[in-house]
This record gives C-alpha cells, structure tokens and sequence, in this order.
C-alpha cells in the first residue's frame, strides 16, 4: 500500500474517531460470514458503527489525539475490530448479550467516559456504567423524590385537618 493511501485511512479513521466519544477494541476473528452480518446489523440497530481496522493505522490515527491511548496497546494484537458508538454502555451490552450464542466478539479493550479499560474481565464494568441522560435522569428522580413527600404531607395533613372540621361542623 502506498504511503498516500495509508495516510488517507489514518485521517479517515481520525474522523471517525472524532465523531464519536467511545470505542471498543473486539476480536471478531473466526466468525462465518451469517454470524458476523448478524454482529453488523445489530450493531446498525443500536447506532454502533463497528469497523475491521489494521492495529497500526488504528494506532496511527490515535496519535493524532491529545489523550494518550498507549494503555491501549496491548488491545491492537492479532485481528482487530473497533466499534465506535455515543453512548458508552451500549456496545458492552451488545458483547456481552451476543457472546451468550457465540465465542465471540471478545472486548480486548475500550475508551469510554474518558477512561481506558483493558481486557475482557472489564465487560461488567463496561455494562454497568452509566450514560450521562441516565445519569441526569437519576439526578432528577432525586431531586424529585424530597419535593413529592412534602406535597403528599401538606395534602394529607390538609385532608386530615378538613376531616377534623367537618366532623366538628356536624356535631
């Protein structure tokens, strides 16, 4: 391949990079052709865009970047497939749900919420964190939680105290 070609594919898979703020780093070496459109298309279905990437151009374009991925390494050996989404636990729950019919894809690594995890035992952590509009949503269930109990107070000790003059009212 010449050097303007592979100059080409480095700045291509910059952009991609760029465009989305987490990656997986997964084996998907040894799967048949039906398994691996399978991958793709519920990869298509969850806005998880999953690209067949050379670990030194991959390198390459991460050179690129201010953050230093060099823990990633050791996760750019032997084939490699990177899978690019916005959301940072959707692709672990793909992995992790797909490798429960087949041997693969393996996480080998991953770059999400600004950390870097390394090896497949980090697939629960993955699928555990949480996205930033869950997060807001907790935060607002929260929030809400102190300002309903006092509604829900004044409304009953309204009531109770209606009852008490009602029944006054009568006798």
């Amino acid at each position: 391949m010449r050097k303007e070609d592979k100059n080409s594919l480095i700045e291509s898979i910059a952009e991609i990079v760029k465009s989305y703020s987490h990656f997986y780093v997964v084996d998907i070496e040894g799967l048949n052709a039906e398994v691996t459109s399978k991958l793709r298309r519920e990869c298509f279905g969850k806005d998880i865009k999953l690209v067949v990437v050379k670990n030194a151009l991959m390198k390459k374009a991460l050179e690129q970047f201010d953050t230093d991925f060099s823990e990633l390494d050791p996760a750019f050996k032997g084939n490699t497939a990177v899978m690019f989404c916005n959301t940072g636990n959707v692709p672990a729950k793909l992995i992790k749900e797909f490798s429960k019919n087949n041997e693969k894809p393996v996480l080998k690594g991953a770059y999400v919420e600004q950390s870097i995890y390394v090896g497949a035992e980090n697939l629960d952590a993955l699928v555990a964190i949480k996205s930033k509009e869950e997060l807001i949503g907790d935060i607002v269930a929260l929030l809400q939680s102190p300002a309903k109990n006092v509604i829900s107070a004044l409304q009953s000790g309204a009531n109770t105290i209606h009852g008490v003059l009602e029944t006054l009212s009568k006798k």
